[in-house]
């Protein structure tokens, strides 16, 4: 595929955390892109995985390897001396965090620190890029989207512990990434990405697929909640397009950026499932109003301008596209397809959808 100005063809480009979801999805791209592609993570969870499903195993390099093993992750970079690196390693749940927040703020926290520790340490790299999270912001249940200028925050575990991993990532791009070092880096926060491939618990559409499969009811606990809603090529396009700039511009692009929808794919978790439901033909849902509630946000919106703008980017799928390219993704896994295949599919009808729609980013180099 022909973007990017053709950066990736023929780099190593490393990812942390190429076992999850976006991960996994960003590791096919890249390879598609020409990019010779390295992971460092946990082994997969699941078999039905996306890491799993399409195989990457055999058609990336990949290392089983702890983000908060701060030596091992060092000596790997050292290894492997990419040219450009993409941190997604991390414990990405809200309810988990309330479980196990320990964990969650050494994997986010700690974790970001290895990992820029890492970037430090080894002068091949050229762009870093942290993902992070929209729920990185202090929320205070606005109507209007929160900017990259707004204050950090984050009133349970999981979002807490982003909102500290973009202040480690400001405090290393103030301390060590300035204006002589060797590597420009930045961080990208990113709405509530869904797709096929995605199994992760506490999650509403893989939620919505598992109980597809055992042929009951989906169980919502919050169908009001606003959500900026993606699909997940929708963000990777963001992140390949920040970490080219930063590689070929250098630190005029740091910072912070978000990468969320249009305000019109803002909706309810009820309308999401409405919207597939009706898309896919099947499926029920039950409202489960007596377990206690712990807190998640209500309302939640991404001002993606700084993007638009200084970037050219902007998202390309409207809110019924998001629906259909959604659950194509589940529908080719429960087909049992060829799922690299697919991916690379979907990947190709993204871009090519994006061009049709004039949007520059996506224009062939």
């Amino acid at each position: 595929m022909n973007l990017f100005n053709n950066i990736y063809k023929n780099k190593k480009v490393l990812i942390t955390g190429d076992t999850g979801f976006k991960g996994s999805w960003l590791a096919i791209w890249l390879k598609e892109l020409g990019a010779e592609v390295y992971g460092y993570a946990l082994p997969p969870k699941r078999k039905e995985d996306n890491f799993v499903k399409s195989g990457l195993e055999k058609i990336i390099k990949h290392y089983d390897g702890d983000i908060r093993d701060s030596e091992s992750l060092i000596k790997y970079f050292s290894f492997i001396q990419p040219g450009i690196a993409f941190h997604l390693a991390a414990q990405p749940i809200v309810l988990e965090s309330y479980e196990n927040p320990h964990y969650t703020f050494e994997t986010n926290v700690m974790g970001t620190v290895n990992f820029f520790e890492a970037v430090r340490q080894t002068k091949s790299v050229k762009a870093a890029v942290n993902i992070t999270s929209d729920k990185c912001y202090q929320n205070n249940e606005w109507v209007w989207g929160y900017r990259e200028s707004d204050p950090m925050g984050g009133k349970d575990p999981y979002s807490a512990s982003k909102g500290c991993s973009e202040l480690v990532t400001s405090a290393y791009l103030n301390s060590f990434f300035f204006k002589d070092s060797h590597c420009a880096i930045a961080s990208a926060r990113a709405g509530n990405v869904i797709g096929g491939g995605d199994w992760a618990d506490y999650r509403i559409i893989p939620d919505f697929f598992r109980a597809m499969k055992k042929n009951e009811k989906l169980i919502i606990r919050n169908p009001n909640a606003t959500r900026p809603w993606q699909h997940v090529l929708e963000p990777l396009s963001g992140y390949l397009l920040l970490a080219s700039k930063l590689y070929e511009e250098g630190i005029k692009h740091s910072g912070g950026w978000n990468f969320g929808p249009l305000n019109q794919a803002n909706h309810k978790v009820s309308e999401l499932i409405d919207g597939i439901i009706k898309y896919y033909g099947k499926g029920a849902v039950v409202i489960d109003g007596s377990s206690e509630k712990l807190h998640e946000a209500n309302m939640l919106k991404l001002d993606m301008s700084k993007a638009y703008w200084e970037l050219k980017w902007k998202p390309v799928l409207d809110f019924e596209e998001l629906i259909k390219f959604t659950v194509d993704g589940y529908d080719a896994e429960m087909a049992e397809k060829n799922i690299y295949d697919e991916r690379v599919k979907q990947i190709s009808n993204y871009v090519e959808l994006a061009r049709q729609k004039n949007i520059e980013w996506a224009e062939a180099n």
